[in-house]
Parts: C-alpha cells; structure tokens; sequence
C-alpha cells in the first residue's frame, strides 16, 4: 500500500502547498484529488509517482510499475507517435517488437488521428493526450496516476480512457486522478481526497464509491426539418459521455445536471427524442462504441 505520512511540500522559503498529507492508496483503489487551480493536486500527484520529494513527511509503499499522465504532454518533437512509445517501451524493459505492438494496439484503442507515424509536435492537444495515455500504459501499471486526463479528448476516448481505469483496477493495480469536473469524478472513482489550504482530507471513507445517478439523453433532429445547432456536448457539466447513433446524439449525463443540457439542446433546436436512466456505463460504452461526435 502506498503511503504519505504526514507529508508537506514548498519551494525554497515559499508558502506551504501541501501540509500534513496523510494518505493511503491500495490495490484496486480508483481515486479522485479533487481542489481548486493551484491548490496542490499536480504536486501531490508528482510526489506519488516519485518525481518531486517531500520537503516533510515521507512515502513508502511505493509500487515498482507507475504510469503517470501529467497536466502538460510536451510533444514539440519530430519523432513520430509510435516511434516514441516504441522508444518508451524498450526504455521499460520490452523487446522493441513487443513495445511496438503494444504501441500499435493502445493507439488504435484510441482511434489517434493522424495516424501512428504523424510527429508528435503536429498532433493536436487531444491527439498528445492519447500518446500521453499509451505511454503510461506501455507496461500493465500497479499505479495509474492522471492528472485532468480527459482534458481535451474527444467523446470517443473519453470512454477508452474509463476502459482502461477500469481494467487497471481490475487487473490489481490503482488508479489516482484529477478532475475538474465533479460529475467525472463522481462516475469513475471509488472514493475522493479533497485539498483544501494545503490539506488533503478522505471523503466518504475508502471504497464508499457515490456513483452519481446518471441519464441518457437522446436528442434527434426535429420532425420540422429546421436544421439544429451543433454542440460540443462533452464540455457541458454533467455530460460524461458523447456519441452518435445514425442521425441522433446519445449523451450521458449525471441527472442533476440534466435539466441544465436538456436546456441547452433546446435553445440550439435539438428535439428530446427520450430522456432515461442510464443503462451501466460499460453497456453504454460498448454500444456507443466506434460512434464519435
């Protein structure tokens, strides 16, 4: 079990980020840090994965296989996608044939476009993030720490990426993210640190897991033929996943904020052709599957 103990962080002699940390992450644990910009989740998620030290407190625990997603991918580079997961697998101990595969099989999982030998400095945000995911998966990880790793993904990889959690933790291994959306949160974790004035405090207790209650929303064109407005569906709060099924759009969104993009649809001319409650999210998943927006 990875551990810190009464862990605090500053630079220099500057103001305290993180003070008194206590925090616990076990075997099959999916959890959320959740906090305000520049409350400190970057940082403690560096120091969990051993890329900044503690200035106090210490960490033990630590698992030997860690894949880490950071807040900023830096792609300014000319070496083409799979030339660098080929590059990072061999670096962590695969045959060069075997970290190709592996590559290969991750970045197709997750539809990237452009295609496997576009450079990396050409790929846009959303397309960096989803190497950002493969090479942190190159090796099945016995820790998966992502910081606002749906930033900037399109539907479609929104639902690879709950995948992928969601194998991890059943392959053994835990998972701890970070984002801003409460909504994603409560869907994909298990349990919650919340860091408030540098503290961090356990919501809820481990494994106490409050799925947020969610809705399907199918919207349609209306019968009257009027052309609807598109929407980028997948920034509206509470909408957790996108999709399109024929000529209708299928999202996912946690009830409480149902009201609020029924709302929306309507004022951009969509018809409510149903609105349900949500089959399980894999089912969700698996039919919309291959469908993006």
């Amino acid at each position: 079990m990875l551990r810190c103990e009464a862990v605090g962080k500053r630079y220099g002699g500057g103001r305290w980020i993180l003070s008194d940390v206590d925090m616990e992450v076990a075997t099959g644990d999916v959890l959320a840090v959740v906090g305000s910009n520049g409350s400190g989740k970057s940082t403690l998620l560096r120091i969990l994965v051993g890329l900044s030290q503690p200035t106090t407190g210490r960490v033990s625990g630590r698992p030997p296989r860690i894949g880490y997603v950071p807040d900023r991918f830096t792609v300014h580079d000319r070496i083409s996608a799979i030339s660098y997961l080929t590059h990072m697998g061999r670096i962590r101990g695969l045959s060069a044939s075997a970290a190709h595969a592996r590559g290969h099989h991750l970045l197709e999982r997750l539809s990237l476009m452009g295609g496997l030998n576009a450079p990396l400095r050409t790929l846009s945000k959303g397309n960096a993030q989803k190497v950002a995911l493969a090479q942190a998966l190159l090796i099945p990880p016995d820790l998966l720490v992502l910081d606002e790793p749906w930033s900037g993904l399109d539907a479609s990889a929104h639902g690879v990426l709950a995948e992928f959690i969601d194998e991890v933790a059943a392959q053994g291994g835990a998972v701890v993210f970070t984002d801003h959306r409460e909504a994603i949160t409560e869907t994909h974790a298990r349990g919650a640190y919340t860091i408030s004035d540098g503290r961090v405090t356990l919501h809820g207790g481990r494994h106490a897991g409050r799925r947020t209650s969610m809705a399907e929303l199918v919207l349609t064109v209306p019968p009257t033929g009027v052309m609807p407005i598109e929407v980028n569906w997948s920034v509206l709060p509470g909408v957790t996943h996108t999709a399109r099924r024929g000529g209708e759009v299928v999202l996912r969104v946690a009830r409480e904020y149902s009201d609020a993009v029924l709302l929306t649809a309507l004022q951009h001319r969509w018809s409510v052709a149903s609105l349900t409650e949500a089959a399980d999210e894999r089912g969700f998943r698996a039919d919309a599957r291959g469908a993006t927006l």
